[in-house]
């Protein structure tokens, strides 16, 4: 990987911060929560499964995570209505958000892979801005919002963004049609995440949005995808071996919550794109498209209001 050479030595103090990640009990997830962990914060691993969860936890604390915690929140993400339920007992449970990375997602055949990937987040994340607005007004604040995307973003060349692309509940087949989907509901992150950003900006807000691509990772999510590609998916054993580990992929996603870096600089980080490792880059100019960003917004923020 390219980029700079990035170490927990480069992320910020964070204890007394509070953190959600979703996902996290496996991959990516998971060494971003340890790395988080280690640095002070109190993470919260917001999954679906409770038993994954407690396991995931008890690795990590074996793994000597200091003196951070890490406690699991139910969240799923098949039913935004659930998503914004989870959200609002999160409310319950803490007075401030300072991180919240929205690290979850799925490509795999079946399953409402825009739902997953973009639209239960995005209700997640509505819910949870006004405790984090609040996070940021305190002085010396350094509240960040983190979308895990993918370079395979680029891949998507959509014409417009409608309510109905958003909230179809479309599923897919085949390889090809996952990838279709996948890249879509990455290109939809982008472009939602960035809207924000300079949302926050207008009213000057001052919450951190960087969006990024991983890596190329060995995952659970991954392999399991890897597997339904034609010839491909018989190399699957050794894959492993050829892509990066769950650390290297975590170390960008760090970066972007807890980065040094970014607390210095705030206003070149601001609606950035990063890739491995820690490094800024031009997503697709569909990504950079003000139009299909207003319109990724605006059908978003109807599909909410229907959540209602």
């Amino acid at each position: 990987m390219v980029g700079k050479s990035i170490s927990e030595d480069d992320l910020v103090d964070l204890h007394g911060k509070v953190v959600i990640l979703t996902g996290g009990n496996t991959g990516i997830g998971y060494a971003t929560i340890q790395m988080l962990a280690r640095k002070g914060a109190k993470v919260y691993m917001a999954a679906r499964s409770e038993e994954r969860a407690a396991d995931a936890i008890k690795r990590l604390k074996s793994e000597d995570i200091k003196d951070g915690s890490v406690h699991w929140h139910k969240l799923d993400l098949a039913d935004p209505r659930a998503a914004k339920q989870s959200a609002r007992e999160f409310l319950e449970k803490e007075q401030r958000l300072d991180i919240l990375i929205n690290n979850a997602a799925t490509a795999v055949d079946q399953v409402d892979i825009m739902t997953i990937n973009h639209l239960s987040h995005s209700a997640f994340t509505d819910v949870l801005l006004p405790l984090m607005k609040t996070t940021a007004s305190e002085s010396g604040s350094d509240v960040r919002l983190v979308t895990v995307a993918s370079m395979k973003h680029a891949d998507a060349k959509p014409s417009t963004f409608t309510k109905e692309m958003l909230t179809s509940k479309k599923t897919a087949t085949s390889y090809t049609t996952v990838m279709e989907l996948y890249s879509l509901s990455k290109l939809a992150t982008i472009l939602y995440t960035k809207a924000l950003q300079m949302r926050f900006n207008a009213a000057a807000i001052p919450i951190t949005c960087l969006t990024l691509h991983p890596g190329v990772i060995s995952t659970r999510g991954s392999m399991a995808t890897v597997r339904t590609i034609p010839f491909v998916g018989r190399l699957a054993p050794i894959l492993p071996l050829l892509l990066g580990s769950w650390r290297e992929g975590a170390l960008t996603v760090a970066f972007a919550a807890a980065g040094k870096e970014v607390a210095a600089q705030r206003e070149k980080y601001q609606g950035a794109y990063l890739v491995p490792v820690a490094k800024i880059a031009t997503p697709s100019s569909f990504a950079l498209d003000a139009r299909l960003r207003e319109e990724v917004y605006e059908s978003t923020e109807l599909a909410l209001k229907e959540l209602e």
